[in-house]
């Protein structure tokens, strides 16, 4: 009789909510295609987000806004043939999602199409009704908070989310509201430390940090911003894992054991 190797169980929106409960830290990375989403995979990355940041990493854009609904779900079917068990998100890109009816026809080819098993949506409390009908749908839903990408050119840039007093309290109570439509996940980008900590101990479901602070459920990344491999300038609140360790597949895993040891981020790496 042969034996076969145990393979690691699939992450679901049920062991991510496991993972909050016992205070484990959820490691995520974005990536584009399916060589690199296979190496995130045995480095034990838990979710996998096909960013529309494609679009100024992948396609050299200024912005993420014209990505495309196509080019999503090009990129998300290529990754989802890299990841065995890895959770696959997908962003909705720019004006993909301006109703119930336009969010849930998009949401539906991820779903189907390209094997997402989450969505990812940007904007607060206008967003419960979609949130909440795509929840009613079966569609598992990671709302965005703080900085929003897509929103650039209305936030005239890309800055830090929350600070003011009444923006920090607005913030909180459209993040309970998101919650209570149904989201799954929320992501919070560029704000405070002190609030997105605030924020993740409000929350039951499992609050994930970019530019956010320590305090979050988990943390995410652009993949090649970890690499050190973007054009332009790297945030702030990354860093070159590449460049301490040496080799692609030794960066991953040095970020995600520095994740889950709560070594990264570091205080350099945060907002106040």
């Amino acid at each position: 009789m042969s034996v076969h190797a145990q393979q690691p169980a699939k992450i679901t929106v049920r062991s991510l909510q496991a993972s909050k409960q016992a205070g484990d830290k959820i490691a995520c990375l974005t990536a584009y295609d399916a060589s690199f989403a296979h190496v995130l995979d045995r480095a034990g990355v838990d979710l996998v987000l096909v960013g529309d940041s494609l679009g100024m990493v992948v396609q050299g854009q200024q912005t993420t806004l014209s990505v495309s609904v196509a080019d999503m779900l090009y990129h998300c079917k290529a990754v989802s043939r890299g990841l065995s068990r890895s959770m696959l998100m997908a962003d909705m890109p720019f004006l993909s999602y301006t109703s119930p009816q336009q969010a849930l026809q998009h949401a539906g080819h991820f779903m189907k199409q390209a094997n997402a098993q989450m969505v990812k949506l940007e904007g607060g409390a206008e967003q419960a009704e979609i949130v909440a009908s795509l929840a009613r749908n079966g569609i598992p839903v990671c709302a965005h908070l703080g900085l929003q990408p897509q929103r650039v050119h209305k936030l005239g840039g890309y800055y830090v989310q929350g600070r003011e007093q009444a923006a920090a309290e607005a913030m909180l109570r459209e993040a309970q509201q998101l919650e209570q439509a149904g989201a799954d996940l929320i992501l919070l980008e560029c704000v405070p430390a002190s609030l997105a900590e605030a924020i993740t101990r409000a929350l039951y479901i499992p609050v994930i940090g970019i530019g956010a602070g320590a305090g979050c459920d988990g943390q995410i990344l652009v993949l090649y911003d970890i690499l050190g491999i973007s054009m332009g300038r790297i945030p702030k609140f990354s860093q070159d894992f590449l460049a301490e360790t040496g080799s692609v597949e030794a960066a991953v895993k040095a970020y995600v054991e520095a994740v889950k040891n709560g070594t990264f981020p570091g205080t350099q790496h945060v907002f106040s």
